[in-house]
């Protein structure tokens, strides 16, 4: 992918920081209140962004990543709130496919289904998660985590063997903090591992214009009345350094 321009895109501004410091030959470019990162990363043509929140700021922001930059591929990274029991903080999704929790067009056409388009389900490229369930998994294995993140850092966030899952990830413009509104989404799309605020209206872009993609999140809450943490302590000490050694480890496998 030497000849290619990877997009990559943060959901929380702390996440791209660090991202940005690895590219080399760095210049900015500001459209529609965003900032936008390219150089080269391993060699190759990159441009980093943060993302904005909801779906309809993350959809602006890979437009233009798209129309003004003509990226070839898209990575996805960001925090989420866990939906599945088998999540705990600090675990990492690779999204198999994306959803729309709160679209909702009945009875003109079935729930959750994409005017237009005639989908619901949105999938990730396959090639792109390999690399980033590889990428991820080296991270995690043999204690090569604790290289990057100290353990009073990982015990603070109740951190001890996180895991990586690969799965479903709903997106919607609202954010998970009671028990009731996530047992909700979970009986109505039981294949859910965890919920955010962006993705799948990223992957409806990157679909349309047929530009492959991946969505990576780190688990930060599970979703329910215990939600509310230091979330910008958490990107910092945690998701951040998760992103930066997730995006080196993917580059590494990119040519």
């Amino acid at each position: 992918m030497s000849t290619y321009i990877i997009g990559i895109m943060g959901a929380m501004p702390e996440e791209i920081t660090g991202v940005v410091n690895l590219l080399t030959d760095k210049q900015e470019y500001t459209i529609g209140m965003r900032t936008f990162y390219t150089g080269k990363l391993n060699n190759i043509n990159t441009v980093v962004v943060f993302s904005r929140w909801g779906k309809v700021a993350a959809a602006a922001t890979v437009s233009t990543l798209i129309l003004e930059f003509k990226i070839t591929h898209l990575i996805f990274t960001g925090v989420a709130g866990a939906i599945s029991t088998q999540l705990n903080i600090g675990d990492i999704v690779v999204a198999n496919r994306c959803i729309q929790h709160d679209m909702d067009a009945r009875p003109i056409m079935e729930r959750y289904e994409i005017p237009l388009l005639g989908k619901t389900w949105f999938d990730c490229d396959a090639q792109l998660h390999t690399i980033a369930l590889n990428a991820v998994s080296d991270m995690l294995a043999n204690n090569r985590l604790h290289e990057i993140i100290t353990t009073d850092e990982l015990q603070r966030f109740g951190i001890e063997t996180p895991k990586v899952l690969s799965g479903d990830v709903a997106s919607g413009d609202k954010f998970f903090a009671n028990d009731a509104g996530k047992h909700h989404l979970a009986e109505k799309l039981p294949s859910i591992l965890c919920v955010e605020m962006e993705g799948a209206a990223v992957a409806q872009v990157c679909y349309e214009y047929n530009v492959p993609f991946i969505i990576i999140r780190t688990i930060s809450d599970a979703a329910d009345d215990h939600s509310a943490i230091d979330f910008p302590s958490f990107i910092n000490s945690i998701s951040g350094r998760y992103s930066v050694q997730v995006i080196r480890n993917i580059f590494k496998h990119i040519n």
